[in-house]
């Protein structure tokens, strides 16, 4: 997500840094008068540039979001569908044998000349044979009797079988509908962004980046890379108490996330060189042992709701009214997440976005 800073921790320089970068964008912002990027106002300040990128990587984060339950259902539908069409394909062959055995029946039946049983007894030379052949009839058509019986039951299965493989063909066409949808719009936030910060110079775009104390938290970044003791599986820690992870599933999780510091974000993403938000955390609890569903919506639910006060390494921060960031918890009133892609998966400040909630799954 977009890292929503409220400039609590300050970068090298402190002040003057985020002065420099506040007139840096200032200066770009005039000069270029963003012509033709979203109808944007040509005397946009620094904070309103921000706050408009800012709100781009939100709507496309929860585009993705959607994406990825789309994709997740249209995958459950393709894996339902290919059931149903492998057990249909069982089902007829059965059909098929069935109705081969009525054929054989029904071709001996013509070879004895169908003659009625008073007839053949009129006729018959032994009529004590007839009455035990008689008998062997009878029972053959009772057990014709039962196969027909059979064939149209297993008839009815199969129509059922097929009605149901086209409700989840129906389901899987209208997945992929949604799904090119959700990335016809993240692709339209994520080039409206772009097109925005493309107004900018390379060092005035890194600047941007950067802000609100940046710097320090891609140095902690690649110091808890090299070393992630602080997520040892001991005691418990709440924000801005010692690191410590709850459980060794927990601690497995977070330092996973460590692990994967400096990776891309890419929307739709779960590893294991790229993720998206909600990818991170699923990968990383994957590798701790735990299924987590695969959007926001979801995880939230996932586990026990825990309060801010009571987070604890490990432990799914989410952020935004509609539940569309999520971050993993490792102490000290920080996590690791995947913002945007304008950034890769790095160490921040719960605090630079909206809290909604969290949830302890581990």
């Amino acid at each position: 997500m977009a890292a929503h800073r409220k400039a609590r921790q300050r970068s090298i320089g402190g002040n003057t840094a985020r002065t420099a970068v506040t007139i840096a964008l200032a200066g770009a912002a005039t000069a270029t008068g963003f012509d033709g990027v979203g109808h944007a106002d040509p005397q946009l300040t620094p904070a309103q540039v921000k706050a408009r990128v800012d709100k781009l990587y939100e709507e496309a984060e929860a585009a993705t979001q959607k994406y990825d339950g789309a994709k997740e259902k249209a995958g459950q539908a393709e894996a339902n569908l290919s059931k149903l069409r492998d057990e249909a394909a069982r089902r007829e062959d059965k059909l098929n044998s069935a109705r081969d055995a009525l054929g054989s029946m029904a071709a001996a039946q013509y070879r004895s000349g169908g003659l009625d049983p008073v007839v053949q007894l009129a006729l018959s030379d032994h009529p004590d044979q007839y009455l035990e052949g008689a008998a062997f009839a009878e029972r053959v058509g009772t057990r014709q009797s039962a196969e027909i019986t059979g064939v149209r039951k297993q008839l009815r299965e199969l129509e059922q079988l097929r009605g149901a493989a086209h409700i989840e063909l129906a389901a899987l066409k209208s997945r992929q509908a949604e799904l090119k949808q959700q990335k016809k719009t993240i692709n339209e936030k994520l080039g409206a962004a772009r097109r925005l910060l493309d107004r900018l110079t390379p060092q005035q775009r890194t600047q941007y980046a950067k802000r609100g104390g940046a710097d320090d938290q891609q140095h902690v970044s690649r110091d808890a890379a090299r070393d992630p003791a602080p997520v040892a599986s001991s005691g418990t820690a709440g924000v801005g108490s010692g690191a410590a992870a709850p459980n060794s599933r927990a601690a497995a999780a977070v330092a996973y996330a460590y692990s994967k510091l400096g990776s891309p974000y890419v929307w739709g993403a779960t590893g294991p060189d790229a993720f998206d938000c909600s990818g991170l955390a699923q990968a990383a609890y994957r590798s701790a042992g735990i299924s987590l569903p695969r959007t926001t919506y979801s995880q939230i639910n996932a586990g026990r709701r825990v309060t801010l006060s009571e987070l604890q390494p490990g432990d799914l921060v989410f952020f935004y009214a509609g539940i569309t960031h999520v971050g993993i918890y490792i102490g000290n009133g920080q996590m690791i997440h995947a913002p945007n892609p304008s950034a890769p998966v790095r160490v921040a400040p719960i605090s630079e976005m909206p809290f909604a909630g969290a949830t302890r799954v581990a």
